[in-house]
């Protein structure tokens, strides 16, 4: 079934006094558009992570936000850059002699310095990268349970719509069987009135029939409307494995434009109705498609 392009996942685990949480928000894009906020640390898993969601992802503006939390105390070590204090050291004792200031230096105030300690880790980067992707395939998978769920909300609502517009194509499909004949009589009363005559020329009217039955003709467009709907129905109920927000798209473009000739030909008003009342169904059902994937 479709998919919505607006979800929400998240996963949580804590592994080895670890503990990492990933949460991934999508919404409504034109293409696939994928931002990753996580720990400087792991920068170098964004990558990775794009790849991972792009695989089950097609579109959709996605934020993914990463938070990690090491408790293991011996993992971190602390080490002193000993050249970097020895310069802050002397320019701060050429700065007092200059100043007539005390050169009291504390070891405390040189450590808060920049740069005068480094705090590296001996994590082990193989596991922590298989446990954050661990837990952004499980966020992933909640983000397209729920996209899903909407989907085939949506798609609910699409088929009730298109099932209208059935209705209605149905109906100006009726009508317009008649038009000819309607306008047979029409045509030939009002020549009557005006030459008040029963003396009709029958050759002259079947001209004139021939050229409004030409002009007024909607047969054509009627037939590729019912097949843009197959088409549409067929997307919505397949198991789509490929986005194809674009291509329903493509298709309600197609049925408007039906829509519209039949609308530009349509000469009675019970058609002209049922065209305004297709419109509607259209623009509704292509304000639903923008959140399709």
């Amino acid at each position: 079934m479709i998919k919505s392009m607006t979800g929400f996942g998240k996963s949580h685990l804590i592994k080895n006094e670890r503990e990492y949480q990933i949460e991934i928000k999508s919404v409504n894009h034109r293409y696939l558009d994928i931002s990753v906020k996580m720990p400087k640390q792991f920068t170098y898993l964004e990558e990775e992570i794009k790849k991972a969601i792009s695989s089950k992802i097609n579109r959709g503006k996605l934020e993914v936000y990463i938070t990690f939390y090491d408790h293991i105390a011996q993992d971190e070590e602390i080490t002193i850059n000993k050249e970097i204090a020895q310069l802050y050291i002397k320019q701060l004792q050429d700065l007092a002699k200059e100043n007539n200031l005390s050169q009291n230096i504390n070891v405390i105030d040189i450590a808060k310095l920049p740069d005068v300690l480094n705090i590296t880790s001996k994590q082990d980067d193989e596991t922590i990268k298989e446990d954050i992707l661990q837990v952004t395939n499980e966020a992933l998978e909640k983000l397209i349970e729920m996209r899903t769920f909407e989907g085939n909300k949506i798609a609910e609502d699409l088929i009730t719509r298109i099932d209208s517009i059935q209705e209605k194509v149905e109906e100006i499909s009726s009508i317009s069987t008649g038009l000819i004949e309607e306008y047979v009589v029409k045509l030939e009363k009002r020549i009557q009135d005006i030459l008040k005559t029963e003396e009709i020329d029958k050759n002259r009217i079947a001209q004139e029939v021939v050229i409004f039955a030409d002009k007024c003709s909607i047969e054509e467009e009627l037939t590729r409307l019912k097949s843009h709907m197959a088409q549409f129905r067929k997307f919505i109920n397949n198991d789509n494995k490929v986005a194809i927000g674009k291509k329903l798209d493509f298709i309600i473009q197609e049925m408007n434009r039906e829509t519209n000739t039949i609308g530009s030909k349509a000469n009675k008003l019970e058609i002209i109705n049922n065209v305004v009342d297709i419109k509607t169904e259209l623009e509704n059902i292509r304000e639903q498609i923008q959140n399709i994937e």
